[in-house]
């Protein structure tokens, strides 16, 4: 019997071995799914501060864009306003050329274009 029974100490042993290593397995398997569960929670979690940041940042950028655009507008307007002015001017003057005689150069081709499409 006592043969018996240092097989079975021997498996005994043995089996105590293989749940030791299947514990250590299951609490190591254990360890990281909880890992990446909290990972995936506080990424969850700070998603909706993000957005926030990401949609203010667009809207500073956006408000920028829109300043520089009324700011664009307001100068091309201005530049109109004074080519237009200058073609008036320089009109009246070659008018008031002709009138003593005197036949002015003929305009370049940007100047005889504006005088013909106003554009």
């Amino acid at each position: 019997m006592s043969i018996w029974a240092g097989l079975v100490a021997a498996f005994g042993t043995l089996g105590m071995v293989l749940a030791g290593w299947f514990a250590a397995r299951a609490t190591r398997a254990a360890a990281s799914a909880t890992a990446e569960a909290t990972r995936a929670a506080a990424q969850a979690a700070a998603e909706p501060a993000q957005r926030e940041r990401d949609l203010a940042a667009f809207q500073a950028i956006r408000d920028d864009m829109q300043e520089e655009v009324r700011e664009l507008r307001t100068e091309t307007t201005r530049l109109r306003a004074i080519v237009r002015s200058f073609a008036s001017y320089v009109g009246e003057l070659t008018l008031q050329m002709r009138a003593g005689g005197i036949d002015p150069s003929a305009p370049p081709p940007l100047v005889d274009e504006y005088n013909r499409t106003g554009v």
